[in-house]
């Protein structure tokens, strides 16, 4: 009984649901159903006001009429009475009453259109009452007895006439005062039935009923017609958009008669057009230029080889030369190391253009990774006068990647730190769940302005154009970096504020591709994130234990116990002897 009261309530809840979604997503039927809705209304309020107004009329001609009538047979009533009160002899008072009842009855015509009851005003003993056609005195009401009896003039009101015999009617009850000679005062109450009325009214208000349907039909009908006339080629519209945004850019709306939807669709058309060979040039533009970079790439291999044999010959001999030839072969070798690592950054990023790029994953300790990219970089941070710190309570991380690429990654967002990053150093962190591994490397120099944290994976872009490089980059190194880390299924987010420094967040899956909801390491450091003081210049400043022998990372229990900063393992890699 459970299951079926909890499957019962799931399918009433589901219902509402599914008419929402169809509400939201047809405008068909939302204009349908509102106009079919004001209809309703303006139908309902006209047919309301059609029937008051008929009421209304029908009410009054009656109630003239019966009023009218009532005050003729009043006059006929008082001249029979006028009559037997100068004859030479009184009738007896009920003889009296029976001529009034029957003289006025006869007025009623046959079939009768009205009743009449001659009721004594006072509680008088054997005073007569009569009254047509089985009509119950009951069915005057005590309101109006009372208002006749005390205005001493005729008065009228609609009650239900009631029969001796059970049966009512509702009906117009009209009275006046009435003195019978010999007896004393009377009322006379004439009794009209609204049965002709209540008939008229019921065929009205089923005309009414049936007009006002046949009419909602009616408009419901031209609504739908009409708004199918609009939707269709809305419709026509959205799916021929759909089509070209799917790469087929001959899509075209069809175009019939001259009216305005004829005149949007030829404009979409024309639109589409333009776009599509917009498109194709742009397509063709961007295969020129990845053939171009590709090209230039391959073909400056050759010479730049010469050109480093050459160098490399007179490298190796630049302590027989002078001391300006020296330093003019240092600064030719340099330049060539970076032109070298442009070409190779030229040459990745027209494989990523065209497709070509591959996974070659393989299990991967990102640990170790992370350890031998902070040796590699070292030599760079002790020139920069930096400490870099491995932040973590993992002994190991695995991770299904291309060891290649994540290394790269992680290279250049390190190269990225040191170039941007001061005193204070930097941070370098990994977490993992279930489900995904995280590398977080952190700065704390000049940090980004609002908007750049976007832009600083656009190819060459700098934030600040005069500062010249300081590690030798290329400005393709997060670029790549942002496609290797697509490539994986992965993430690769940046997060900085002005004078708190710069966080670049690599989220990878960690089994090939998989999916995964969020990242074990935020984005943003937290306020009491933490933040070192610039060292001194005499040495390395330690935050929690000594520099684990090399390829090992230090356990969170000897962080512990030398009474760290954080419960997770932190140590200095410097390129320099700490001593």
């Amino acid at each position: 009984m459970s299951r079926l009261l909890s499957a019962t309530s799931r399918v009433l809840l589901a219902v509402p649901r599914g008419i929402r979604r169809i509400w939201r997503r047809s405008l068909w039927l939302r204009v349908t159903l509102t106009t079919l809705a004001l209809s309703l209304i303006v139908v309902g309020v006209l047919g309301l006001s059609l029937l008051s107004r008929v009421t209304t009329g029908l009410l009054d001609a009656k109630e003239r009429i019966s009023v009218g009538e009532a005050t003729a047979g009043l006059g006929e009533a008082r001249r029979i009475l006028d009559a037997a009160d100068t004859g030479p002899s009184t009738p007896a008072p009920a003889r009296i009453v029976d001529s009034v009842v029957s003289a006025l009855a006869t007025r009623a015509g046959s079939p009768a259109t009205f009743d009449v009851l001659l009721l004594s005003s006072e509680a008088i003993a054997d005073a007569p009452e009569r009254g047509t056609n089985l009509v119950s005195e009951g069915s005057v009401p005590p309101a109006l007895r009372a208002a006749v009896a005390s205005s001493g003039r005729q008065s009228w009101t609609y009650t239900d006439i009631l029969f001796l015999d059970g049966r009512s009617t509702p009906g117009l009850i009209v009275g006046a005062p009435l003195v019978v000679p010999t007896v004393g005062p009377y009322e006379l109450y004439y009794l009209f039935p609204l049965t002709q009325e209540q008939e008229t009214l019921d065929l009205v208000r089923s005309a009414v009923i049936v007009t006002g349907l046949l009419l909602l039909l009616l408009v419901a009908g031209v609504a739908w017609l009409v708004t199918r006339q609009v939707v269709v080629p809305v419709r026509a519209a959205s799916r021929t958009a759909v089509r070209l945004a799917d790469g087929n850019l001959s899509e075209r709306m069809p175009v019939r008669g001259t009216d305005d939807l004829a005149r949007l669709a030829t404009s979409f058309n024309a639109m589409a057009a333009s776009l599509a060979s917009q498109i194709r040039q742009l397509e063709d533009l961007s295969r020129v230029q990845q053939r171009f970079v590709s090209d230039v790439s391959h073909e400056l291999r050759t010479p730049l080889t010469t050109i480093r044999m050459a160098a490399d010959v007179v490298y190796e001999d630049r302590e027989q030369l002078d001391a300006p030839t020296e330093r003019a072969v240092e600064l030719l070798q340099n330049q060539l190391d970076r032109f070298e690592a442009l070409l190779a950054d030229l040459l990745e990023i027209s494989r990523f253009d065209a497709g070509a790029a591959v996974l070659d994953d393989d299990r991967v300790d990102l640990v170790g990774l992370v350890q031998r990219a902070i040796d590699s970089a070292a030599p760079l941070a002790d020139r920069a006068g930096l400490d870099m710190r491995l932040v973590t309570a993992e002994r190991e991380c695995i991770v299904m990647c291309d060891q290649r690429r994540v290394d790269r990654i992680v290279r250049n967002l390190l190269e990225n730190a040191i170039e941007h990053g001061d005193l204070r150093g930097v941070d370098v962190r990994i977490a993992q769940n279930d489900e995904a591994a995280a590398v977080t490397v952190r700065d704390f120099g000049v940090g980004l302005r609002p908007g750049e944290s976007s832009l600083v994976f656009n190819r060459f872009w700098r934030a600040d154009p005069a500062r010249a490089r300081t590690t030798g980059g290329t400005g393709l190194g997060l670029a790549i970096s942002l496609e290797d880390a697509r490539l994986h299924g992965g993430w690769l987010e940046a997060w900085g504020e002005p004078g708190r420094g710069a966080c670049f967040r690599l989220t990878l899956p960690r089994h090939r591709l998989a999916s995964f909801a969020e990242s074990p390491l935020p984005l943003e450091p937290s306020a009491d994130d933490y933040a070192p003081e610039v060292p001194d210049a005499s040495g390395v400043q330690e935050v929690g234990l000594d520099p684990a022998p090399e390829g090992q990372v230090p356990s969170v229990d000897a962080a512990s116990d030398r009474g760290g900063p954080s419960a997770a393992a932190r140590f200095v890699i410097r390129g320099a002897d700490p001593s």
